[in-house]
């Protein structure tokens, strides 16, 4: 199991960033280097508590999908996706947004997962993907923030 946490600031309100990270569109122009896409469920547009969505994307030169629901919403405070199904053992990615003293937010990723595959997996998380996956998170991120700080 791989454990990570990135932490971005924004200049804007943690309600702005709440719902930029929710929207598919966002996602998906944010992830455009692996050619991530929405393909089934919650297709465009915000998500809410109980949508799930399925990702397609390119990854190592291989194409994944999976499938995640948002098991847990508190506007603006947090909410968590977790992989229903796909290529991940476990996945656990928990979103936090604090307001600062400048009427910014910080933005936290919380992320938990598992290769599967036992001990291929474990070597996989050690070698290639504890890295590869905060790299992803911060792509995201570097997005949101555009977004968010754009208006």
């Amino acid at each position: 199991m791989v454990n990570f946490e990135v932490v971005t600031h924004v200049m804007a309100p943690p309600e702005r960033v709440f719902d930029i990270s929710l929207d598919v569109d966002v996602h998906s122009a944010s992830m455009a280097g692996s050619a991530e896409e929405a393909v089934d469920g919650v297709t465009a547009g915000g998500m809410r508590l109980g949508d799930t969505v399925t990702w397609r994307a390119r990854h190592f030169g291989l194409h994944w999908r999976m499938t995640s629901t948002i098991s847990a919403y508190d506007r603006p405070g947090h909410f968590v996706d977790e992989q229903v199904s796909g290529p991940f053992e476990r996945w656990y990615h928990a979103h936090r947004f604090h307001g600062d003293d400048h009427g910014g937010t910080v933005m936290s990723d919380i992320v938990e997962f598992a290769a599967p595959l036992g001990p291929l997996g474990r070597a996989a998380e050690l070698l290639v993907l504890r890295h590869y996956m905060p790299r992803l998170i911060r792509t995201r991120n570097r997005y949101v923030k555009r977004v968010a700080e754009s208006t």
